[in-house]
């Protein structure tokens, strides 16, 4: 059993909610539906605690995140049946299907199933003005806070500060508490992997005086060369306080996932919830600009539960016979 901190997601209903779902479509659904999603301070926290809220009002469902360590913790999670959905990297999810999950290794995790799109997680990085970092070449060196030890930040940044022959010192921790480690001048560099905007970057560069890091091209294309399943990114300027210029950056898809298990039209209409109300979705995250259905093309090796086939079938997306 892997533990992990609860919160439950209250959800007042205010008269008499219509679900989307008619009795007889709920055969099998579960008294409770637990998502994992990441550390407070991060993209995966706030948005699944706002999509919890709907899926309680509309589904009439008790719905609940958990904080986890992120990814590679929340596929494994799902693998096991402990939790109903989790959010992933498509990174560390492949590595998981393959038996090389760092929580559960040498185990292939065949029984996770694909949902929907989410958004992109750009790999980002931030000091304090004052620091004398500029760049990642400033970084040798130093102290570098990389978020929760089984995130996608922990994954990939580690990575990055190898190949590009660098020596740091590596710290875990959660985002806001990372964030706070930054401020006590604990870490010399706090560097993540979330949505943008990501809360514990917004909230630090609002109480502090911080600079955004960016990648030249030439270190950009040095990692994408060792890390296919990225691609490039640009965090807009004006996404943090004290960001005046475009990021650039590296990132990864997400997909919210669900065990084999899960009834047929639970998620269908999970699914549905996610894909037909993206002006919601956005009040949930601004991330969730990219949650559409066009986005469904970006996993290649992971199969779709039957009913998130359902629907994008019955929309016109065509789903790969492999990947169902």
């Amino acid at each position: 059993m892997i533990h992990t901190a609860k919160f439950l997601v209250s959800v007042a209903l205010v008269g008499c909610l219509v679900s989307t779902a008619t009795a007889q479509d709920k055969e099998g659904w579960p008294n409770t539906l637990t998502i994992g999603t990441g550390s407070q301070g991060g993209a995966y926290f706030a948005y699944g605690s706002g999509f919890a809220t709907i899926i309680g009002q509309e589904l009439d469902l008790n719905a609940s995140v958990e904080i986890t360590g992120g990814p590679g913790q929340n596929v494994t999670l799902v693998e096991t049946g402990d939790h109903n959905m989790g959010f992933v990297t498509m990174g560390p999810a492949y590595d998981a299907w393959v038996g090389k999950s760092e929580v559960m290794p040498d185990v292939e995790h065949k029984s996770i199933r694909a949902l929907f799109p989410m958004y992109q997680t750009p790999l980002q990085a931030a000091v304090l003005a004052g620091s004398g970092i500029d760049s990642f070449d400033d970084m040798e060196g130093k102290r570098i806070g990389v978020g929760p030890a089984s995130g996608t930040s922990a994954a990939y940044w580690p990575r990055y500060f190898a190949n590009a022959g660098m020596d740091v010192s590596i710290s875990s921790a959660g985002a806001s508490d990372t964030a706070g480690q930054l401020k006590d001048g604990l870490i010399d560099a706090f560097v993540y992997a979330a949505g943008i905007p990501t809360g514990a970057y917004t909230q630090l560069a609002v109480e502090n005086d911080v600079k955004f890091i960016s990648m030249t091209e030439e270190e950009r294309s040095k990692f994408l060369a060792v890390e296919p399943a990225m691609s490039a990114f640009t965090i807009p300027a004006n996404t943090y306080e004290d960001q005046p210029e475009d990021v650039e950056t590296v990132s990864l898809w997400n997909f919210a996932i669900a065990g084999e298990a899960m009834p047929e039209s639970l998620a269908y209409e999970i699914t549905k919830l996610a894909m037909e109300n993206n002006p919601r979705m956005l009040q949930v995250h601004q991330a969730a600009v990219e949650t559409l259905p066009e986005h469904v093309d970006k996993n290649s090796f992971m199969p779709f539960h039957p009913g998130a086939v359902r629907w994008f079938e019955e929309n016109g997306y065509t789903i790969p016979d492999e990947l169902k």
